[in-house]
């Protein structure tokens, strides 16, 4: 199958963008033609502001490229990831000149939500959901902590579903969990529409041993992720476990200085994928603290993938992702003193603990590997096209 990837990478780099590069290096070993059009934000820091606002809403450059693509490779299949914001929905439509069909993962809450996490002032919100225009998220400064670069993002949403863009732009829409469909079906998107296939990890990395005697975070150091959370929750184990901090964000400054204080803790910043797996693998317990509702974060598969079961707010897509007392353990979002209970039970029983390491990687192994997720696109390729079979599947 000939399949066009769109993906508009980051500034700094995370799970997202680690899900396409491993998407498209399971599509290009099953056979399959894969033909790659990737912006980067880097290059927004050249550009001026009122051009980037215009992109946002609909860019002409974008228009014109991916027709010239689509009219050179004749794609079967035009598979968007990320399009914010350079790409924009005029992605979609360079793809429906030229008669091609259009796929569209959601690694986020973008289509419902300024901020694209359904988050603001320390907690939950759906304040714009479902709204016709996203004027909540605007008042707030949603984005970016920014009225005018909030009312771009208000105003691409606004205009595309005024257009009809999300209704009848887009053949299918891909969800990364049951929690995140339901969602985005709830602001809008047409339930015939999204379909659901998870994230997955590529190469399988095998399991790790477990016998670290820490517990290990990984992602970005930021408010959404439930950072004072986590590090309310070792004051209160007062010294008694080992914490690792692996990534980087705004609060590096507050996990540096919680790790002056409590020799407990330790930040190693920013760490190579290899390394990453490494830390999961050798740790006792993967720990999610976010607050926000997350879509499907990319580190519980690579927990499971690693046999290390996962500690996570009890919310979300993470509540429907880690099977509680089987693969890991649920706390009450927010609540330091559960989680700070929760590090403790797991750790104080070690037949359950090695029990919960056999479940993590047998979760994975059944759902979550390179395999099964080919399989699960495929399909949603060829319902798409709606064809029985397709070359290479």
């Amino acid at each position: 199958m000939d399949v066009l990837v769109a993906h508009n990478f980051y500034q700094q780099a995370g799970g997202e963008d680690q899900a396409v590069a491993a998407e498209v290096a399971v599509l290009k070993a099953h056979g399959h033609n894969v033909i790659q059009y990737c912006l980067h934000n880097d290059s927004i820091d050249a550009k001026h502001r009122l051009d980037v606002a215009s992109r946002t809403i609909w860019s002409w450059p974008t228009f014109h490229e991916l027709r010239q693509l689509f009219q050179t490779h004749r794609p079967h299949i035009a598979h968007f990831h990320n399009t914010f914001p350079l790409i924009s929905p005029a992605g979609y439509y360079a793809a429906r000149a030229e008669n091609i069909r259009v796929v569209q993962t959601l690694h986020n809450f973008r289509l419902l939500c300024p901020n694209a996490l359904l988050f603001r002032e320390g907690g939950v919100c759906e304040a714009c959901l479902g709204k016709s225009i996203a004027w909540p998220g605007v008042v707030h400064k949603c984005y970016r902590d920014s009225f005018a670069a909030t009312s771009v993002v208000a105003a691409m949403l606004g205009v595309h579903r005024a257009m009809g863009t999300w209704r009848s732009a887009v053949d299918v829409y891909i969800a990364l969990s049951e929690f995140s469909r339901n969602k985005l079906i709830e602001g809008g998107l047409p339930a015939e529409k999204v379909v659901l296939k998870s994230n997955f990890v590529h190469p399988d990395p095998g399991p790790g041993s477990g016998v670290g005697g820490y517990v290990v975070f990984i992602g970005r150091l930021s408010a959404e992720k439930g950072l004072k959370t986590l590090l309310d929750a070792w004051r209160r184990l007062d010294g008694k476990l080992p914490l690792k901090v692996i990534g980087d964000g705004p609060m590096a400054a507050v996990v540096k200085e919680a790790a002056a204080k409590d020799a407990a803790i330790q930040w190693l910043g920013v760490k190579p994928l290899q390394a990453v797996y490494e830390a999961i693998g050798e740790a006792a317990a993967l720990v999610l603290p976010s607050q926000c509702y997350e879509n499907f974060p990319r580190v519980i598969v690579e927990a499971f993938a690693k046999g290390t079961p996962v500690l996570a707010s009890g919310h979300g897509a993470m509540a429907t992702i880690v099977n509680n007392g089987h693969t890991g353990l649920l706390f009450r979002p927010g609540d330091p003193a559960d989680l700070a209970e929760k590090v403790e039970g797991i750790l104080a029983d070690p037949i359950r603990l090695a029990r919960m390491r056999k479940a993590a990687r047998e979760e994975f192994l059944l759902n979550f590997t390179a395999e099964a997720n080919h399989r699960t696109l495929i399909t949603i390729y060829e319902n798409t096209l709606g064809t029985g079979g397709c070359p290479n599947a």
